[in-house]
């Protein structure tokens, strides 16, 4: 569960951004950005591997760039969800997601697969 609200931090963050870099995206509360945080955690976990495994065949021949495009439907369909947060359109859902896909890398390089914080020190 603390990996979960983790990842739904590091997602919030990225909406933060995404906000402010992208033009057309709008969340008008910070409470709204924690929720738009933890149910793109929720989408992404039920609806997108359904979405991934209809859309198997068109991912393979784009080698792999379709992805993309279901990371703008997953946060277009949070978008439409959730009442405070407001995407104008394809190019503002495919900025976002790129961006909250940007941030959720670098994030996950700092939590662990138990939900803890590390920091991987090399000694010599």
């Amino acid at each position: 569960m603390l990996g979960f609200l983790l990842r739904a931090a590091i997602a919030a963050l990225g909406l933060w951004l995404a906000t402010a870099w992208v033009s057309g995206v709008v969340i008008d509360t910070p409470a709204t950005l924690m929720l738009a945080g933890l149910l793109l955690g929720v989408v992404n976990a039920v609806v997108r591997p359904v979405a991934i495994l209809l859309t198997l065949p068109m991912t393979v021949l784009t080698l792999g760039f379709f992805l993309l495009i279901i990371n703008a439907g997953m946060i277009a369909i949070v978008a439409w969800i959730l009442p405070g947060m407001h995407v104008a359109g394809f190019w503002a859902a495919f900025w976002t997601a790129v961006i909250v896909s940007g941030v959720s890398i670098v994030g996950s390089l700092f939590v662990g697969p138990k939900g803890k914080v590390e920091i991987i020190v090399r000694r010599r």
